[in-house]
């Protein structure tokens, strides 16, 4: 790596989460007993950053509006779960049964994602996120009416539950993973592509970047994840229902997306972190008829969200407290002009340098005027 051009912003997700995920990984090794309602926390929120990060990818930076996310967590906990309910009479509910249900989820919703995406991706704007709604709720009512022996029914799918102690490193090593893919994805060639389709779609296509292809990758990514995120939904719970699936669930997860800001990873991170803590905190607060006031604190909190970052009056204030801005001047004295020192190629022993008091002239002769004999005589 090129530590020239490394740029400490652009992973500090990954030192975040890294070292959150070191630092409990030794406190659990060493016996620290956490409780049972900061590792459900933990589990909780790592699925909302998976699928705020993999929404993102087509929201923010593909430029479309899905709102079937949730159909697609819904195959990948489903199929993810009944491989696990298989394997564990086998194999017990070890590491290499969660890989193996993980691999179903994710594939069985990549699938999903290009069957869906093939036509769906022909459409823009409402209607695209009219068929993606549409995908979401055919997918809640079929496993919702599936038998008993099969997924359950309405009654649910019953799952195993993975030990408590060890899932949510599971679940952050898996978030880091997800960070390195659509992160790398995003810096890459292809991801500029996908960026180019979101600013200019025509101007993409004149330039030869198949809109079709690239619109599909992004599309099969993000439902990658979300399944991905499905499975780790199977595991820690003790029993799956379709109606957790619906609508509802996918608008919250667009909301994550929305509020961290468009095309935000960070942010999406942050976003889905805090929505996760509220909706796992305020039932215990606000209890009864006060239960009421969550959707009315989310909607208060978007709306504030979306003043602060489109108003134009606070366009000054927004420039002040940017961190962007704030990690500039953190490590602005790499930039300054001042601790640049002068290279080895000083103006005062460089030969050719001309000194700045002397005259340059320049004779230009026709050629049919010049003196063959080069002796440059006047005529």
């Amino acid at each position: 790596m090129n530590l020239k051009k490394f740029k400490f912003t652009h992973y500090i997700n990954y030192f975040v989460i890294g070292i959150l995920t070191i630092v409990l990984a030794v406190l659990t090794m060493t016996k620290t007993v956490f409780p049972s309602s900061f590792l459900y926390l933990m589990e909780k929120m790592s699925i909302s950053v998976i699928l705020a990060v993999s929404l993102s990818l087509v929201v923010g930076f593909l430029g479309e509006l899905s709102l079937g996310h949730a159909g697609f967590m819904c195959v990948g906990a489903y199929l993810g779960g009944k491989v696990a309910s298989m394997l564990v009479p086998v194999m017990g509910n070890s590491i290499p049964t969660f890989l193996i249900s993980l691999a179903v989820g994710a594939i069985a919703a990549a699938i999903c994602g290009a069957i869906i995406g093939i036509p769906a991706l022909r459409l823009r704007g409402d209607y695209l996120a009219i068929v993606t709604l549409a995908f979401g709720e055919i997918v809640k009512s079929i496993f919702q009416n599936t038998s008993d022996a099969t997924f359950g029914g309405a009654m649910g799918l019953a799952t195993p539950r993975f030990s408590k102690s060890y899932l949510f490193l599971f679940a952050l090593v898996l978030v880091l993973i997800t960070l390195a893919v659509v992160q790398n994805f995003i810096r890459s060639k292809h991801g500029r592509a996908v960026t180019a389709i979101r600013d200019n779609e025509i101007a993409a296509k004149a330039t030869g970047i198949n809109v079709t292809k690239y619109k599909l990758i992004a599309f099969i990514i993000s439902a990658t994840f979300a399944g991905v995120a499905g499975v780790l939904y199977s595991f820690s719970t003790s029993t799956i229902q379709s109606i957790t699936f619906d609508y509802n669930y996918s608008i919250e997860i667009l909301v994550m997306v929305v509020l961290g800001g468009m095309g935000n990873i960070n942010g999406s991170i942050i976003a889905a972190a805090l929505i996760t803590f509220l909706n796992t905190k305020l039932p215990t607060i606000l209890t009864g008829d006060l239960a009421v006031l969550q959707d009315l604190l989310y909607a208060l909190i978007l709306i504030v969200i979306i003043i602060y970052n489109n108003a134009p009056a606070l366009k000054n204030f927004r420039d002040r407290v940017s961190l962007s801005k704030l990690l500039k001047k953190l490590f602005r004295h790499k930039n300054d002009p001042s601790s640049i020192s002068d290279d080895a190629a000083k103006w005062d022993v460089v030969p050719t340098k001309i000194e700045m008091n002397e005259v340059l002239s320049v004779d230009v002769v026709p050629p049919d005027l010049q003196d063959p004999s080069g002796k440059g005589g006047d005529d």
